[in-house]
């Protein structure tokens, strides 16, 4: 289902690409499953690191003397070696061999100003698990769990995510030296945390972790680069209503807050049940707009008077509400109601966990099961 979900990266043609994604998300497998023949330079591989960062030529020779055919050449975590792609983009132009460039991280490479192929390799990303790839999909567990292949499948997903934050803190940001106080930056993760579904206050984050609001930002920006963490904008089309302007940030899985904040078992009608929904509900959104190739943005709207929609697809073609309730009414569509005396919708929805779905004058009430299945099938964009 992964493939199929993600048909448009399977059918782009001749062109080579980049695919990034955050550690774990399954890219290797991925690309081991739909190219089991293609040429593989394996980047994490100590030894293969060592050979070609001496000597990055030494792929051009190899590629040159054993020709792949119409194989793509997969070089994974190529961030590591950025000079790769300078020997890259000659077999490109002048051998016409293509190249799918695999890696969790664009920071090193626009840092070091590296080459970006000048528009000749296509982008594409690699998300978390989604509701349509699991069989039987368990909402409790991908809550608690996050949706990481081997965390949602683990008994123990503490022991992995515990291992998953220490890997990146050595791989990606001691190995690479992207910050200096590495206590400060570990702290920061979990003040981060604490944002998670929230607009961020640099101020009181860099209190909290000792360092200066540059700093803080220039950390953010750090998760963006390393795919664990997005902002989403706030939609500011022509208010009426003073509104936030603002970005909230989201880890990448839900499974990461969960961890960072040391939270126990999350169960139904609990306020971290809200906030956990609400997360799993973006992550399904951000994917799919991706895997989709439709790409449609994503924003939140609220007003200096709390009045939010906690999701705005497109240019408002459809404002979503997220509320972790079986019992919703009336008093849940605030939100909605204000954004539609401001903007034409084509949908305007609340997912909850209500069985069955109901309509409320403009509103439609959808269980989130429903919703996903309408989403994921092309019913809704």
């Amino acid at each position: 289902m992964r493939f199929k979900r993600f048909q448009n990266f399977k059918n782009r043609g001749d062109e080579s690409c980049f695919l990034w994604g955050p550690r774990q998300t399954g890219k290797t497998t991925l690309l081991q499953d739909l190219f089991p023949t293609s040429p593989r330079y394996n980047l994490l591989l100590a030894s293969e690191a060592r050979r070609l960062s001496t000597n990055p030529s030494l792929m051009r020779e190899e590629l040159l003397a054993s020709p792949s055919g119409n194989r793509p050449i997969i070089i994974d975590e190529v961030q590591k070696i950025p000079e790769l792609l300078d020997e890259a983009q000659a077999l490109i132009v002048e051998n016409k061999m293509q190249f799918i460039f695999c890696g969790s991280s664009a920071r090193k490479l626009k840092r070091q100003g590296a080459n970006l192929l000048g528009g000749r390799a296509m982008r594409f990303e690699l998300f978390p698990l989604v509701f349509p790839e699991i069989p039987d999909f368990d909402l409790i567990r991908a809550l608690n769990h996050g949706l990481l292949p081997r965390h949602y499948l683990a008994e123990n997903p503490k022991e992995m995510l515990d291992a998953y934050v220490g890997e990146y803190l050595k791989e990606e940001i001691v190995a690479e030296a992207l910050v200096r106080n590495v206590p400060a930056f570990s702290k920061f993760l979990e003040a981060a945390a604490f944002c998670n579904g929230e607009v961020v206050n640099y101020t009181n984050i860099a209190a909290e972790c000792g360092v200066s609001s540059p700093t803080v930002k220039e950390y953010f920006q750090i998760l963006f680069d390393t795919l664990l963490a997005r902002y989403v904008p706030a939609f500011i089309k022509k208010p009426k209503r003073r509104v936030i302007e603002s970005p909230k940030f989201y880890y990448f899985d839900v499974g990461l807050p969960n961890f960072l904040l040391k939270r126990e078992n999350i169960v139904p009608k609990t306020e971290l049940f809200g906030k956990a929904f609400e997360h799993f509900i973006y992550q399904e959104l951000i994917a799919h707009s991706h895997y989709s190739g439709v790409k449609y943005p994503i924003s939140y709207w609220r007003t200096a008077s709390q009045i939010e929609v906690d999701f705005v697809l497109g240019d408002h073609e459809i404002a979503l509400e997220v509320k972790g309730s079986d019992n919703t009414g009336y008093g849940h569509l605030k939100g909605l109601k204000a954004f539609e005396e401001e903007y034409t919708t084509k949908h305007s929805i609340l997912i909850s966990t209500d069985e069955k779905p109901r309509k409320i004058n403009n509103q439609t009430i959808l269980p989130w099961k429903i919703f996903l299945e309408k989403l994921w099938s092309g019913e809704l964009i």
